[in-house]
């Protein structure tokens, strides 16, 4: 009798324990399918918008911004000085504007070659790229610019770039962003970060555009009116902050002031081509963007009027990573399986609610990939995409509060496709 009564006492736990167990189970999948469900509606109805952008671009102006065209550069001796002999070569009239190179820790034989070319470099000790920008602005004087073209240490523009900067900024607007493009697609990692560029352009600067919205910053390729710019940099917390392009849209929030993206101002940048950078770049990326989700709660965000771009705002910080989605549904799949083999239904919605969430998802991805990119080396790529997963949620592992230094990603790539010359 003894052992029949703890028999049945185990039994009665063990059905409990399974119950409390199924029963959280099916909460946090109802609460995952929810927010999956939100932000993946959210991502196709801009992918959408994105599809009907249309803009008829301002006039060719007479007028000719000066323009200081802005290159910070840590540890980039083997590539500056072909970017900057490139835009010191730029098609925009040689009067109107000015290379500067803010070295830090460069060699000095790359600054003696930098100067020798009839670029101005600025020579800062500051290891983050906040900073180097903040100490070059504070020598850059109001009434000698009107612009200042922010680029990275790898970043070339194409012919005709700084033309159709001018004509956006003399027909109004303060902060432009350009369309930013992969100079290289030499393997499989660095055409699918060239991919991931390209659908970034269509949801959150052609989509959010055709909305009405502001673009996205990608923290390189900008171009701000002076005054703007150093107000922006004169706020002492973004010198502390590695992930400067978000604090930069957080500034222009609350501002009112929207970015606009011109399309066809084309800026090559270097995509990532190693595993090990991609880890870097997206440990980075994911810290700055939990950084700035805080912002929202914190006090100085108490008076920021809450308006449709504010909480517009509020949703893409809220956002995962795109791999981080396909992390997420390759575990659901995993689940999935597991079912069916054992039968057990251990979530909850049912599975066909999971796969067709996942299918919108792969809509959206396939309407801003553009079609250039349908082809046999991108499928051939796709197959880089478990390892690359996987880089993700090493970074997500090493996400640290508070980082105050930066996290550099090395520049390797000096050459571009025959295409982009």
């Amino acid at each position: 009798m003894p052992a029949f009564g703890l028999y049945f006492s185990n039994t009665i736990f063990l059905f409990y324990f399974s119950h409390e167990v199924v029963t959280f189970l099916y909460i946090a999948g109802l609460v995952l399918f929810i927010y999956l469900f939100c932000s993946i509606t959210y991502l196709l109805v801009i992918a959408i918008a994105g599809l009907m952008y249309k803009e008829d671009a301002p006039p060719q102006s007479p007028v000719f911004a000066r323009i200081a065209i802005l290159i910070p550069s840590y540890r980039d001796d083997h590539i500056i000085t072909a970017t900057a002999a490139e835009a010191l070569h730029h098609d925009y009239p040689a009067d109107k504007f000015d290379v500067v190179v803010v070295a830090d820790s460069l060699n000095h034989a790359t600054i003696y070659a930098l100067r020798n070319q009839g670029i101005r470099v600025i020579e800062v000790n500051a290891h983050m790229k906040s900073r180097s920008i903040n100490a070059a602005l504070s020598t850059l004087p109001d009434d000698k610019y009107d612009l200042v073209m922010l680029l990275d240490a790898d970043n070339i523009m194409k012919p005709g770039c700084l033309r159709m900067v001018n004509n956006y900024f003399q027909a109004g607007h303060m902060a432009i962003q350009c369309h930013r493009t992969a100079k290289n697609e030499n393997n499989n990692v660095a055409l699918l970060d060239a991919i991931s560029e390209e659908i970034n352009n269509h949801l959150f600067r052609l989509g959010q555009q055709s909305l009405g919205f502001s673009a996205a910053p990608s923290g390189s390729g900008m171009a701000f009116e002076i005054r703007l710019l150093k107000s922006i940099f004169n706020w002492k917390p973004i010198l502390e902050n590695p992930g400067e392009d978000r604090e930069i849209d957080m500034q222009m929030l609350k501002r009112g002031i929207r970015m606009h993206f011109i399309p066809d101002a084309w800026v090559l940048d270097e995509k990532v081509a190693s595993h090990d950078v991609f880890e870097k770049q997206r440990l980075r990326w994911l810290e700055a963007q939990w950084y700035h989700l805080r912002m929202f709660w914190e006090p100085e965000m108490k008076g920021i009027r809450k308006d449709r771009h504010y909480y517009n705002k509020l949703v893409q910080n809220m956002l995962l990573p795109r791999s981080l989605y396909l992390v997420v549904f390759s575990a659901i799949t995993v689940l999935v399986i597991i079912r069916y083999l054992t039968g057990w239904e251990m979530f909850f919605p049912v599975p066909g609610w999971w796969l067709s969430l996942m299918l919108f998802f792969l809509l959206t991805l396939a309407i801003a990939m553009p079609s250039r990119y349908y082809s046999s080396p991108t499928f051939k790529a796709l197959l880089s995409l478990p390892t690359l997963m996987l880089s993700m949620i090493k970074a997500l592992v090493r996400v640290k509060k508070g980082r105050k230094e930066f996290l550099h990603t090395p520049k390797t790539f000096t050459g571009m496709k025959q295409s982009q010359e």
